[in-house]
């Protein structure tokens, strides 16, 4: 017996374990304070890869430097493990979206796309089933988010991986909003109006993106519309948008919008972190990623800059949408294997919990143990992205997830609403008429 343990190759102990050398490493070796009771013994699926795998990943680009030097140096160990090759392929976060449609639709190209929010349910038959690792990674690391299993998930199966999200907060100076008569952030939307406009005020206008910003600009219209109360359907997918809670959404984005920088209806992800680090804006959506920037080239502005919540609205509870990232793996893919091998590999500890605490919490884990690691909690002003994929509502709230809700989000029609209507001189009727036409084309397919 110790011989033949000894003759075994590479690939049949990968074939034979599931996860291989680095699923060892995973069950043998702790990480601090996720060591001992933070993960179950639960044994990996068996995966047998195909012979000198090769996994093409698209991805979005970088906003931190350490995201793609760690993701970059966990492939490696990947490639040492399995003896296979990661290609990654990095791309703007707008594009990420019709590039995988495109793929999807031509039947060609990567084999796994880290998307956003609904992706997959925009061409669920065409993916790979990946019941098996995710129903693994959930029984180990504390479960899934709630809302991970709802976009993940379809007709019992999983259909995406969860990778987590760049989670969004409001972002702001507090020097400068101590000068416009407040210690601390407002925490209702009516306050909130008032002190953006007192910032302006005080030469210190806001900015928030109306322009089509896949994070940036759709979590924060989304988030603005649902803590009216307003929604774009109901529960069962009839139509929605045209109510009195819509409308009064529309007026204190306006309101909000008479406090914006100029420009802001055409920004896109990166525009509002530019400003923020130019000192142009006081107060914007965003993830932790211009602290981050701050800290390493405006430590002033880092010293100055803090986290809060987003407001509460007349609904009376968080009602959040942030930006979700999910990975999924096209059926035409020569390496199905290796592809979920590699997945799961990525979100186990050894290769997870060093790659979060690199980013300082800029991606906030869909797993539940990842909540306890410690970046969380070793600098206060990271805090309040820990529950960011915990505390979030889904796209298309509160109907059902699906190729409908997707094609909202993918033309922006909720974002293009309060910008037609704030800065483009269009009615509120005629903006909310429009945004309701594209919701009712979506949902009747």
């Amino acid at each position: 017996m110790k011989k033949e343990r000894q003759d075994m190759t590479r690939r049949d102990f990968i074939k034979t374990t599931g996860t291989g050398l680095a699923g060892a490493a995973v069950l043998a070796s702790p990480f601090g304070p996720l060591a001992g009771r933070a993960f179950a013994e639960v044994a990996p699926p068996k995966l047998a890869l195909e012979k000198n795998p090769v996994v093409k990943v698209l991805r979005w680009s970088v906003f931190i430097g350490t995201d793609k030097e760690y993701w970059e140096k966990n492939c490696r160990k990947w490639e040492k493990v399995t003896g296979g090759k990661v290609i990654n392929e990095y791309i703007s976060w707008e594009d990420v979206r019709p590039k995988a449609a495109m793929s999807a639709a031509v039947g060609g190209g990567p084999d796994i796309v880290l998307g956003w929010h609904d992706d997959p349910w925009l061409y669920p038959d065409k993916l790979l089933d990946v019941t098996d690792i995710c129903t693994y990674l959930g029984k180990k690391y504390g479960g899934w988010e709630d809302v991970c299993v709802r976009y993940g998930s379809k007709d019992g199966k999983w259909i995406a991986v969860p990778m987590g999200g760049p989670g969004q907060e409001i972002v702001y100076r507090k020097s400068w909003l101590n000068e416009a008569g407040y210690d601390e952030f407002p925490k209702t939307n009516e306050e909130f109006i008032k002190c953006c406009k007192k910032l302006k005020e005080k030469g210190h206008p806001v900015g928030f993106a109306l322009g089509h910003a896949v994070g940036d600009g759709n979590n924060w219209a989304h988030s603005w519309l649902w803590s009216w109360g307003a929604k774009t359907v109901n529960k069962d997918g009839s139509v929605a948008i045209n109510s009195p809670e819509t409308r009064n959404a529309m007026e204190g984005m306006k309101e909000i919008y008479s406090a914006m920088i100029p420009g802001c209806a055409s920004w896109l992800d990166a525009h509002n972190n530019k400003a923020f680090l130019a000192n142009q804006i006081s107060v914007t959506n965003n993830g932790i990623s211009i602290y981050y920037a701050a800290k390493k080239k405006f430590p002033d502005i880092a010293k100055d800059t803090y986290h809060s919540n987003f407001p509460i609205g007349p609904v009376g509870h968080p009602a959040e949408l942030h930006l979700f990232n999910q990975a999924f793996i096209f059926k035409y893919s020569q390496v199905p294997n290796a592809a979920k091998h590699f997945l799961m590999f990525m979100l186990e500890k050894d290769q997870c919990a060093p790659w979060i605490n690199a980013m300082e919490g800029y991606v906030t884990p869909g797993l539940k143990a990842y909540r306890k690691l410690p970046i969380w909690t070793a600098d206060p002003k990271n805090t309040p992205y820990r529950d960011c994929i915990k505390n979030m509502l889904w796209n298309g709230y509160e109907g059902p997830i699906g190729p409908a809700s997707a094609e909202v989000m993918a033309e922006y029609v909720v974002v293009d609403m309060f910008a037609n209507y704030c800065a483009r001189n269009v009615s509120m009727d005629k903006a909310i008429a429009q945004a309701e036409k594209a919701i009712a084309r979506a949902y009747k397919k």
